[in-house]
């Protein structure tokens, strides 16, 4: 009884901790604008083709590489580091 209570708790630990896992940059997110969605250095951005990422946070264009601009995400008061078209 014991071994099927520690099997349900180790199982549904793992399904919560998976569920709640934030994205990493580069990865995809739903809602643009939404900081819960990504890792803390990142914000989930609508691209150029409408496609949803996690995308670097960024203050100034010097945080962002050299084919990236640092602009604002629809959706949220933050800036992200986003592919130059």
């Amino acid at each position: 009884m014991i071994k099927k209570l520690l099997l349900v708790a180790i199982l549904f630990g793992g399904v919560s901790v998976g569920c709640s896992s934030a994205g990493d940059i580069g990865e995809s997110c739903e809602v643009s604008g939404n900081a819960e969605e990504c890792v803390e250095e990142a914000l989930c951005t609508k691209e150029a083709d409408n496609k949803m990422t996690c995308l670097k946070r960024c203050d100034r264009q010097e945080d962002c590489a050299s084919n990236e601009s640092c602009n604002g995400v629809s959706g949220g008061s933050g800036k992200t580091c986003q592919p130059n078209s």
